[in-house]
This record gives C-alpha cells, structure tokens and sequence, in this order.
C-alpha cells in the first residue's frame, strides 16, 4: 500500500510540472489517504504483534 501511495505522489508531482492543476490534486489527495490508511494498518499491525506475545 505504501508502494501505491508513492505512486501516486509522483503521479502528482509530474502532473504539477506539466501544469495538470486536477490531476496533481486528485493524485495527491489519493497518495495522502493511502499513507495514512498504511500508518493506520501498521499502528494496528504492531499492537496486534505486541499483544499477541509472539517474538
């Protein structure tokens, strides 16, 4: 997921280069909500790990 969010950010990035004012915002608004669902599932992730016990 992580991968797609960076995806998306160069996606951003070029479109912004070119002058695509929409695209640049969609494709950063997309790679913004992928970063922090993938933060979310991590943070869950760790303390799933965590409280589980396993090593």
């Amino acid at each position: 997921m992580l991968r797609w969010a960076v995806t998306f950010l160069i996606i951003a990035l070029i479109a912004a280069l070119f002058g695509f004012g929409g695209i640049a915002g969609a494709s950063a608004g997309i790679a913004q909500i992928l970063f922090f669902v993938f933060i979310v599932l991590f943070v869950i992730s760790l303390l799933a790990r965590a409280v589980s016990g396993r090593s």
